[in-house]
């Protein structure tokens, strides 16, 4: 059975993205790719051109799934901010297209690539280009980062480890009761 797998590497100054295609149990590349956002000086613009980018890459592509890195702790909360409005533009994205969305760690997706969750970017680009046969590496790491979490999906399907996993709107409110004030 083969499936399409879209893996995002939220971001609003560059947002990784990459796309791989399993077929009996092998894993192709489709696109690896970034979208850069630094040219827009506003944030809100910045959100409608990932939202548009990621209805753009599902309406291309067809993916079956798509996984996102979850946002990562740090001490900005501005910043963090930030980047859970990116994320959650890209996720709309997905779920006003009815796919199934799957939210991962920063040290899951490194461990699921490398064996070390305290893995660099470089070594998770490294073990990619070896795993897919990849001729060169982008000029960023947030292309490689976003394959890496379509990667880690692909590695992680079918374990039975739970992950933030909705198939629309209502599974996402109905598993987020907590939200809802």
């Amino acid at each position: 059975m083969e499936r399409i797998i879209l893996g995002i590497d939220p971001g609003t100054t560059i947002m990784g993205f990459g796309i791989i295609r399993v077929e009996n149990q092998q894993m192709k590349l489709i696109q690896l790719n970034e979208l850069q956002l630094s040219k827009y000086n506003n944030h809100y613009i910045k959100l409608g051109v990932i939202f548009n980018r990621t209805l753009e890459l599902i309406d291309t592509y067809h993916p079956d799934e798509l996984a996102i890195e979850a946002p990562f702790f740090g001490k900005n909360v501005q910043s963090m901010l930030k980047l859970g409005r990116a994320q959650g533009v890209a996720m709309a994205a997905g779920l006003s297209r009815e796919i199934p969305i799957t939210e991962y760690e920063p040290k899951k997706v490194k461990m699921a690539i490398t064996g070390n969750g305290a893995a660099s970017k470089e070594q998770v680009a490294k073990m990619l280009q070896q795993l897919l046969g990849l001729k060169e590496l982008p000029k960023h790491f947030d292309a490689t980062d976003g394959l890496a979490v379509a990667v880690c999906h692909y590695f992680n399907t079918g374990r039975i480890e739970k992950q933030q996993s909705y198939s629309g709107w209502e599974a996402f409110v109905k598993q987020n009761q907590d939200r809802i004030s």
